[in-house]
């Protein structure tokens, strides 16, 4: 290691390995790492130690590349003079794990802060893919703040059914619908839905893992280019090696997440993610972020920043095209480059790859403009989240690029009433309800109906819930009416196509005004004016308080409970209370351990 590669002052590890103070503590800490052939000469020559957080295993299948992408990054931390250590994280995996994945961010925020924080660790990889994998991986290198970079382990090639492009979670929405309506059988469902899955990486579409990997490069964690290259092709490989040697130089550099998460890092994110078509997850994720950051982000900056921006990536769901395609065009840095011409990106802010935003985007235009559109010429204008309120909450989104023409021009373009809408609600408490009723010909669901569910959020779930994108019934489906709209406490996919009013909060297991809602009631929806309300008088409303919150199934594990007692509401992020007070934490050493 050359003098120019030298820190400029005494390295974190080094309290624990080379501590002439305590040279009882130094020779523990050494003593258990000789046992797999680590040098003492390793440990103590003053080389900054990168953790290698690894998120990749057989049970999180999105990030197991991540598992050999591991070796390309120890490669990098060794060439550039540090010393690799990989670690497990917690698994997240979006598809599989009950009752929701949205239960593990919080737990895996919690076992990265104690790793980051109790190891002797100078910096270090945070491996991604996984729509939680990411905010929990940023929430956790925020509160500690030592130097750390995202490493995303990319989506899969894009899938094919029958000739036709076949995207993660997309294509099942899809085929739901046609399974509904008799148009396909239990095979061909089955085979579409495996057809979307043709390599090792994440999501192919536009869902909340693309989302997400796509808006740590926009904050400027990531390497420039790093969120869209697929798992499977030869530049994921290069790129985990870049990263693992700008891993170390920015331990050199002191470079950390509170040098790069400021308020216009976030404020950028939000107009990607407006451009990208991306996930409404992004509202609570990157909420909790910016908390854990200790940046004030308010729910009114998705409308104020982020509803007029252009839908410019022509990619599912709110578009035609896939990751692979996405990537070749430009990716992430080309829409940013679209956004930062037009005058919508704050091309100052700090990045991990120790130039601005805009530095780092010169020369990025698209390559391809089937899928990466000109500011001035979108697939969509005003692509944003529409941000409501009301007496059935304090604040929800709505997903503009996916409200399609049929969509808008049955219930948005009524003349002298454009923009406004009502109908009659019929309430699900929880997806079983949903399953149980939905084509119940008592419920007398129509074309004018509002399709509502609760029970769905942080607490009610409990973690909150992708259950909001409820089809019609399937007689409204074989009539070629393939959405309703539809209101929920819980999120969606972030691969849905559905028009839904969601991350409603308070949700209605804490009271919100969900809780008081009956069948049968008229809703009021005002785009104009981001309203959204019961017509139910003041005084009835509050005769039905009297009737109690709807039950919600009882704690089954013993982080459920801790996290029912302690989680915020979505719009809030649905981070833990007390938590987002711990930042910076790693300026105070922790105490010695015997």
């Amino acid at each position: 290691m050359t003098d120019s590669h030298s820190p400029k002052r005494r390295l974190r590890s080094q309290d624990w390995f080379d501590n002439p103070d305590h040279i009882d503590m130094a020779a523990l800490y050494l003593e258990r790492f000789m046992n797999y052939g680590i040098t003492p000469e390793e440990l103590r020559s003053g080389k900054p130690v990168i953790g290698i957080a690894q998120s990749g295993s057989d049970l999180t299948p999105c990030n197991r590349v991540h598992v050999e992408l591991a070796k390309r990054v120890r490669d990098g931390i060794r060439d550039a003079g540090g010393i690799p250590i990989e670690f497990p994280t917690h698994p997240i995996f979006e598809n599989c794990k009950r009752p929701t994945a949205a239960l593990d961010r919080n737990l895996a925020y919690l076992g990265l802060v104690e790793i980051l924080y109790g190891y002797p660790l100078d910096g270090v990889v945070l491996t991604t893919g996984c729509d939680k994998t990411t905010p929990s991986a940023i929430m956790a290198a925020s509160t500690v703040d030592i130097p750390a970079i995202v490493l995303s382990g990319g989506p899969m090639l894009d899938g094919w059914h029958e000739g036709e492009l076949a995207g993660s979670g997309t294509v099942i929405w899809r085929m739901r619908r046609k399974y509904a309506a008799g148009e396909i059988d239990r095979e061909e469902f089955l085979q579409a839905a495996l057809d979307s899955a043709p390599s090792v990486g994440h999501c192919n579409t536009m869902g909340t893992a693309s989302t997400m990997n796509a808006l740590a490069e926009a904050l400027g964690l990531s390497l420039t280019g790093c969120g869209a290259i697929p798992a499977a092709y030869r530049e994921r490989g290069q790129m985990a090696y870049r990263t693992g040697r700008r891993a170390v130089e920015i331990v050199f550099e002191d470079l950390k997440p509170s040098d790069i998460l400021t308020r216009e890092a976030f404020l950028n994110a939000i107009r990607t993610n407006s451009a990208i078509g991306g996930s409404t997850n992004a509202q609570p994720h990157l909420a909790a972020m910016a908390k854990h950051a200790g940046v004030e982000l308010h729910p009114d900056d998705w409308q104020v920043h982020g509803f007029d921006i252009p839908l410019l990536a022509n990619v599912q769901p709110a578009g035609a095209y896939l990751g692979e395609r996405f990537h070749r065009a430009g990716g992430t840095p080309a829409i940013m480059w679209e956004l930062q011409q037009a005058g919508k990106l704050d091309g100052n802010c700090r990045t991990v790859t120790g130039r601005t935003i805009a530095e780092n985007l010169q020369g990025k235009e698209a390559r391809d403009r089937e899928v990466i559109k000109p500011f001035a010429e979108p697939l969509k204008e005003r692509a944003g989240f529409l941000v409501l309120k009301g007496n059935l909450f304090d604040f929800a989104i709505m997903k503009m690029s996916v409200v399609s023409e049929d969509f808008r021009r049955r219930y948005l373009e009524e003349p002298g009433h454009e923009g406004v809408f009502k109908g009659k609600a019929v309430v699900f408490d929880g997806s079983e309800d949903y399953h149980k009723r939905i084509n119940d010909p008592k419920l007398g669901i129509d074309e004018n109906t509002i399709l509502v569910i609760r029970g769905a959020g942080p607490i009610g779930w409990p973690g909150s819930a992708e259950v909001v994108n409820m089809q019609p019934p399937d007689h409204l489906l074989k009539r070629g009416i393939r959405s309703l709209p539809t209101i929920g406490d819980g999120r969606q996919s972030g691969t849905a196509d559905s028009p839904s009013i969601l991350n409603a909060s308070p949700e209605s297991a804490a009271g919100g005004g969900l809780a008081w809602l009956r069948s049968g009631d008229i809703i009021r929806i005002d785009f104009n004016h981001g309203r959204c309300d019961m017509l139910v008088d003041d005084a009835e409303i509050e005769r039905r308080k009297s009737d109690g919150i709807p039950p919600v199934p009882a704690d089954a594990t013993p982080w459920q409970q801790i996290y029912r007692r302690s989680v915020t509401q979505l719009s809030d992020g649905a981070v833990l209370e007390g938590a987002t007070e711990f930042r910076r934490i790693a300026k105070n050493p922790p105490r010695h351990n015997h």
